[in-house]
């Protein structure tokens, strides 16, 4: 419209205005990819395809008039319709020449947005939640801040180990190399953070603590080594397993699927009441998690021997799977173990370990 009104006032030229239009065309293509630089690639392919379209094609045509002059007088009687005559008339090249070459502007784009590394820009953990940490060494002379700052930095590896644990049974069912190669690097942040808490936990211990302050110094340790203990087996035995099924084109039977999830899915349950108990300390709880596992050892058994009936009765799939199967439930069983563990500093400590079961419990894990 501007440009219309300074060609209807004499202002500028018609061919100056159309000139002017090509460009306006080519700046307006280049706003969004710039303002879309940081987004993930499937929100820039079409501002980039826009830039390949639209400014490309005000280039060309640019060239184009420059080089052949063309009279604008076949754009209309007067500059004004010109001008609009000249915009409606690029659009409408850029139409018919988008719809042959759309296949290939696609994969142009897809292809630039690629170039750094092929990763998504969600797969990126935010900068400022990859590196912040709890850990303020300059709290280390006021333990009871200092052991709440670690306290803060455990729970957050036992949500990572919560994900860990979801999405590795999300594998068995679909495996895909790239979320496998996702789940073994949250292993690497569980192992960086465990290396960090308990440096800084050592050194807290140089303080001068109470007894009350020096136990719940060891049961974070501990709990934060067992944690890291749980990332290990997810990605060192589990993962592997995930990997042989997917290089080896496997299949559970539908018995078999149906009790790795419902084993998995008392795990997972179990490890929601671990956390649970590391934050609350609830007597209550910690005696309900390591009756869970009891009940899950039960659950093993009947598992396995449906297993071995299955292999019995000459199932070709139960015993191409046969080693996943008992692995992964075993895996699961020693995940369970070492998130039951986490109680019994606290069962201990408010004295619920007197029942025979409990204590009995107790004596078979060590």
């Amino acid at each position: 419209i501007l440009l219309t009104t300074f060609a209807s006032r004499g202002l500028i030229q018609p061919d100056l205005a159309i000139v002017m239009v090509l460009g306006v065309n080519l700046g307006s293509s280049m706003i969004a990819p710039i303002l879309t630089r940081n987004a993930p690639p499937e929100t820039r392919v079409v501002p980039l395809g826009n830039l390949l379209m639209r400014g490309a094609g005000s280039l060309i045509m640019l060239i184009l008039f420059q080089t052949f002059r063309p009279s604008v007088a076949l754009l209309g009687s007067d500059p004004v319709n010109q001008v609009v005559n000249a915009h409606i008339l690029f659009n409408t090249v850029i139409m018919l020449a988008g719809i042959p070459l759309s296949g290939l502007v696609l994969r142009a784009t897809e292809t630039l947005v690629n170039l750094n590394g092929g990763k998504k820009a969600g797969d990126q953990p935010r900068p400022e939640l990859a590196t912040y940490s709890a850990l303020d060494q300059n709290v280390l002379d006021r333990p009871a801040q200092a052991l709440a700052n670690a306290m803060r930095e455990v729970v957050g590896v036992s949500e990572t180990i919560e994900i860990m644990l979801q999405r590795v049974m999300e594998l068995y069912a679909k495996p895909d190399q790239e979320q496998i190669d996702q789940l073994a690097a949250l292993d690497d942040r569980v192992d960086d953070k465990h290396a960090a808490i308990k440096l800084y936990l050592t050194r807290l211990a140089t303080k001068e603590l109470s007894e009350i302050e020096a136990m719940r110094m060891q049961e974070l340790l501990g709990a934060c080594i067992k944690l890291e203990q749980v990332g290990d087996i997810i990605v060192r035995n589990m993962l592997v397993h995930v990997q042989k099924k997917m290089d080896h084109d496997l299949e559970f039977t539908d018995e078999g699927r149906d009790e790795l999830i419902a084993f998995h899915r008392i795990v997972l349950a179990n490890a929601h009441l671990a956390f649970n108990v590391l934050v609350s300390r609830d007597g209550r709880i910690a005696q309900q998690l390591v009756q869970e596992k009891d009940r899950l050892r039960e659950m093993e058994k009947h598992t396995s021997q449906r297993h071995f009936m299955r292999l019995r009765e000459g199932s070709v799939r139960s015993i191409e799977t046969s080693s996943i199967h008992l692995d992964t439930i075993r895996d699961l069983k020693q995940i369970n173990s070492l998130l039951a563990s986490i109680a019994y500093p606290i069962l201990e400590e408010q004295g619920l370990l007197g029942t025979t079961r409990l204590l009995g419990t107790r004596l078979a894990h060590s």
